[in-house]
């Protein structure tokens, strides 16, 4: 199994050296779409707590909570390197949806999920369409800082 053994942002960036630009560039397609979404690194959370294990790079940050009522702190847009992509977690909803959803076949994103998509290269996608993704969520999230949590709750 992949796991990226990191314990800090300068760590998790300098993991895998073959994906550090496209990491660098993803990075400066945010500042510039949503400044607002300040970056850190999220550890993941222990076993038996709410959301992934995982680490990885974070915009933004909400408490998520699951139905148990157990809560933690969790990116808006998670950033996450995997064995063979890297994958983007948009956890903001419009009209009830997630909003990845309607930008599904405008990304050039290697696959879609219902809220994230993964790439194999920055040069794949289109910057346009993410460009776009990220300053809406980041609109949203500005508007509506409950918007993440309602959405998590549902699921």
């Amino acid at each position: 199994m992949f796991r990226v053994t990191a314990d800090s942002l300068e760590a998790y960036l300098a993991f895998d050296a073959n994906r550090t630009t496209d990491l660098g560039k993803l990075h400066a397609l945010m500042r510039r779409a949503a400044p607002s979404l300040k970056r850190h690194f999220h550890a993941g959370t222990p076993a038996g707590e709410a959301g992934m294990r995982m680490a990885m790079i974070g915009y933004g940050q909400f408490r998520y909570a699951i139905k148990s009522g157990k809560s933690t702190s969790w990116p808006v847009i998670g950033v996450a390197l995997q064995k063979n992509y890297i994958s983007v977690y948009v956890a903001v909803t419009r009209n009830g949806q997630q909003l990845v959803s309607f930008y599904a076949d405008k990304l050039g994103a290697l696959r879609t999920g219902c809220n994230n998509f993964s790439f194999k290269a920055f040069a794949d996608l289109n910057a346009s369409a993410v460009s776009t993704l990220f300053a809406e969520a980041a609109d949203i999230f500005k508007a509506d800082k409950t918007n993440p949590t309602r959405y998590m709750q549902g699921n």
